[in-house]
């Protein structure tokens, strides 16, 4: 089984939604059977999952103390992938989900406030040797500062290629517990989304020697609050 965690310090970088829809996306290109737990306080995965009429993916209910022997038994029974998503803080509880995790997304919004946030999750991922790699999220289409972003983020680390766009589908979905995918399966947020997976799947199935170098985060922390590229968006 594979686990992934979906962690950033700033709130509002759409880890939830991104969360939900990689989860919904898996199962879809049969990865599954497919497992979420929410480890964040307001719980929004959880209620986003109770609204759903669908079946999968599955919702595991635990504690952070659990976690890791949760895993293993979700392992036992089947389970082929797990997403956890996480509290939009730097905390305990991240630090225990990042050193279980396979892979950490880190998803962030085009903004410099945003940017210059991301070097504590970074930093703490570095210390717990846990690969990593950036999502664009809640981009606008054709705007000077997406490209901006995703060029001091490649600076330090390992930029997904397929950016997520800003677009109301991607919220209202979340709404009566569904994805892009199924309101609108023809949609370019849908293929978005498919295509993140399709990278991120890509990634995940790798043996560990070959995640080494490119998934390895880059000693990046310092800079990240000074770097030349994230003062010009």
């Amino acid at each position: 089984m594979k686990v992934i965690a979906v962690a950033s310090q700033k709130g509002g970088s759409g880890k939830t939604t991104l969360a939900g829809h990689l989860a919904v996306q898996a199962d879809m290109a049969g990865s599954g059977p497919v497992a979420l737990v929410d480890t964040d306080p307001q719980g929004s995965l959880s209620e986003w999952w109770n609204e759903r009429e669908a079946e999968n993916p599955l919702f595991a209910r635990t504690t952070i103390q659990n976690l890791k022997d949760d895993i293993a038994r979700m392992a036992h029974m089947g389970i082929k992938l797990l997403i956890v998503d996480t509290p939009p803080a730097i905390t305990e509880t991240i630090a225990n989900v990042i050193t279980l995790a396979d892979l950490l997304i880190i998803p962030t919004r085009p903004s410099p406030h945003d940017l210059r946030a991301v070097g504590a999750t970074v930093e703490l991922a570095e210390g717990l040797d846990t690969p990593l790699i950036f999502v664009v999220n809640g981009a606008t289409p054709r705007a000077r500062i997406t490209g901006e972003a995703a060029i001091a983020l490649s600076q330090h680390g390992t930029l997904a290629p397929s950016i997520l766009h800003q677009r109301v589908d991607f919220a209202s979905s979340m709404i009566d517990g569904r994805t892009v995918m199924e309101l609108n399966p023809s949609s370019k947020s849908t293929e978005e989304v498919s295509k993140l997976w399709t990278y991120i799947q890509g990634k995940i199935e790798k043996k560990p020697a070959e995640l080494s170098p490119e998934l390895a985060p880059k000693k990046m922390v310092s800079s990240f609050g000074n770097s030349p590229s994230l003062n010009s968006v």
